[in-house]
């Protein structure tokens, strides 16, 4: 992200309009790989082509602030691998973390890994130490601590039924599983701070929020969240959630969350209630049926009916309803674009 786009975000946050709607996706490898013309694996694994491939897209969009910018991701796997989780990478499909934990008593065993040298975090830190140079000559920084939410990480490491089912069966088992989570989340973020100083943003990405209820939100999730956006300062704190989003819309300021990116099942109108618009809205085109299998009238026509709905266009990034999805076309983005740009 370069400097006019991280003005771009600021001014969001503090509800000031600028000249039009800004545009931002969440970009990974499910999407920025095909999008490029390599495989997942030549992603993951060669530097040059990770950073050749990050380069195209902010050169091809410079009117999109992609987030977090620069990614250095290896998919759902890189917060399980550091507590010994078997990971699968198939050349050309997205990653997967076997689970650790079979019973709830195997929670006991588990310990606080170290990021500097557990799982996969030192090869993040790595790339982005080894390209940090050629980011910065593009003009761009690496502007965000990046991790998977308690939750989520927990949903890999038990499996997602059981941990859901462990809510309700073994609620001490859990919270020891979920502090266990949070004290290496927070490790893993303050490490990322210390290593890149230009950092001043927070992104957790933490899907199962959406699968808990008011109570369960606020037994389970809250107090981690809380610490995990407090572990340091930073002006931009984003939370990704593409489930469910309204049980956790009324309580983000309250965790000091700033910017949400969450389901296009929820309207911008109606998540802007929620949040009692205090929160930059980053969404809401559908991401798979509108961006990714639809033409570019469709992805025109379903701009204009998400900002024509709104009376107040502060507070808002215009994006897709999640990250953005496999197989989403050039001509699709620069619709978007456009749409956004004329409206």
């Amino acid at each position: 992200m370069n400097d006019h786009q991280w003005q771009q975000a600021q001014n969001a946050i503090a509800g000031k309009a600028d000249s039009g709607v800004p545009v931002g996706f969440i970009i990974d490898s499910p999407w920025l790989p095909g999008w490029f013309g390599i495989s997942i694996l030549d992603y993951f694994t060669n530097d040059e082509l990770w950073f050749e491939s990050n380069k195209k897209v902010v050169e091809t969009f410079p009117d999109v602030i992609f987030l977090p910018g620069f990614w250095a991701e290896y998919g759902m796997c890189t917060e399980p691998s550091a507590f010994g989780a078997k990971c699968s990478f198939p050349r050309n499909e997205f990653p997967h973390a076997d689970k650790v934990i079979y019973s709830a008593d195997d929670i006991d065993q588990l310990a606080v890994p170290n990021p500097e040298k557990d799982g996969l975090a030192p090869f993040i830190i790595n790339r982005l130490r080894i390209n940090r140079k050629n980011i910065e000559k593009l003009g761009h920084k690496i502007r965000f601590a990046v991790a998977r939410g308690p939750l989520n990480i927990a949903s890999f490491l038990m499996g997602t039924t059981e941990f859901l089912i462990a809510l309700r069966t073994d609620i001490d088992k859990v919270h020891k599983l979920l502090e266990t989570i949070t004290e290496y989340v927070i490790k893993w973020l303050r490490l990322q701070k210390q290593e890149f100083d230009t950092i001043d943003g927070i992104l957790i990405l933490d899907d199962i929020v959406g699968f808990c209820g008011e109570q369960d939100f606020q037994d389970f999730a809250f107090p981690y969240l809380k610490r995990i956006y407090n572990s340091f300062d930073a002006s931009v704190r984003f939370l990704h959630n593409d489930a469910e989003g309204r049980v956790c819309a009324a309580h983000l300021s309250s965790l000091g969350i700033n910017m949400f990116n969450f389901s296009f099942l929820h309207s911008l109108e109606q998540m802007k209630e929620w949040t009692q618009n205090n929160v930059v809205l980053v969404g809401n085109i559908p991401p798979r049926d509108v961006l990714a299998a639809g033409s570019p009238d469709d992805v025109r026509k379903s701009v204009h009916q998400a900002l024509t709905t709104l009376d107040d266009l502060r507070y808002v990034i215009l994006s897709c309803g999640g990250g953005m999805p496999d197989g989403v076309s050039t001509e699709n983005i620069k619709a978007f674009t456009q749409a956004a740009r004329k409206h």
